[in-house]
C-alpha cells in the first residue's frame, strides 16, 4: 500500500513514486533519487557576510534517512549540486558529517556532480559521476535539449505557484514532458521510454525555485508535445499543464 505522502508516476515503462519530501522512489531499483541538495549554502552565504542558521545540511540529510526508512531503499542517486560549492565538503560540521558517513556506509550511494560541485574534493566513501544510466533512462544533473532518451535531471528548482483558499503559496514540483502518443498513466513500451524526460523538485533545506513555466525550464524539456507540472497531493499525482504543441 502507498502512503498518502506518495504519488505513483508511470515514467518511460517504469513506476516511480513522487514522494512529498521531494524524492523521487524507484520501487524496482530500490532507488531513492533527490536533486539539488545544495549542502552547505548557509554556511557559503555566512562566508559572504549574510548569516543563516547554520542547520540546512543536517535537516536536509535527515529528511534523505527519513526517505530512506519510509521506502526500504537500498541505493540514493543524487542528481548534482549536492554541495552549494566545491569546498562545500570541508565545511560540514562533525555532526552532519557523521551522519552522511553514516549514509554512505549504510547504502549504495552514488554522487552525479553538478555546476555548482563539478569538482567535490570529498566523495565520503560514496562513487561519483557526471551521469548515469539505469533500464535505458539518463541520469543527469542538467536536462539536455533535444536529448530522445527518457531522462531525469535537476538544476532547476521547478516550483509551482497556486492559489489556495485565497492565498498564492509556492510549492517545489517536477516538470514531465513527453512525446506524441504518450499519456499520463498509460505504459507505451519502448516508444515511452525513448521519449520520457523528467525535472524533478530541488531537496535541499535553502534551495529557491524557478516558475515551472518558465521558458528556460520548457526550452530545457523542449521538443515535446506536452509539458506539464507534477504534484504529489493525498496519494494522487495532480498535474498542471504548462505546454501543449499545437495540432
Amino acid at each position: 500500500m502507498v502512503p498518502v505522502s506518495f504519488a505513483p508516476l508511470d515514467f518511460a515503462g517504469e513506476e516511480l513514486v513522487l514522494m512529498k519530501s521531494n524524492a523521487l522512489f524507484w520501487p524496482s531499483e530500490r532507488a531513492l533519487l533527490v536533486a539539488d541538495l545544495h549542502l552547505e549554502k548557509g554556511s557559503w552565504y555566512a562566508k559572504h557576510g549574510q548569516m543563516l542558521p547554520p542547520y540546512d545540511s543536517r535537516e536536509t540529510l535527515e529528511r534523505i534517512a527519513d526517505s530512506v526508512k519510509a521506502t526500504g531503499a537500498r541505493r540514493v542517486i543524487t542528481l548534482g549540486d549536492n554541495f552549494h560549492d566545491d569546498a562545500g565538503t570541508h565545511r560540514l560540521d562533525p555532526y552532519a558529517a557523521g551522519m552522511l558517513e553514516a549514509l554512505t556506509r549504510a547504502l549504495d550511494w552514488v554522487w552525479i556532480t553538478g555546476n555548482h560541485d563539478e569538482n567535490m574534493h570529498r566523495s565520503f566513501g560514496a562513487t561519483l559521476v557526471e551521469e548515469l544510466e539505469i533500464n535505458g533512462i539518463i541520469l543527469r544533473h542538467e536536462a539536455k535539449r533535444g536529448e530522445t532518451r527518457a531522462e531525469l535531471s535537476g538544476h532547476y528548482h521547478p516550483k509551482m505557484r497556486l492559489k489556495v483558499r485565497n492565498r498564492h503559496i509556492a510549492r517545489p514540483c517536477g516538470v514531465i514532458s513527453r512525446q506524441a502518443g504518450q499519456k499520463t498513466g498509460q505504459h507505451t513500451g519502448q516508444h515511452a521510454r525513448q521519449g520520457d524526460r523528467m525535472i524533478l523538485p530541488a531537496f535541499g533545506a535553502y534551495t529557491g525555485g524557478m516558475d515551472a513555466g518558465s521558458p528556460e525550464i520548457l526550452d530545457a524539456l523542449g521538443p515535446a508535445s506536452r509539458i506539464d507540472a507534477v504534484l504529489p497531493a493525498k496519494g494522487k499525482l495532480v498535474t498542471f499543464p504548462l505546454y501543449r504543441a499545437a495540432a
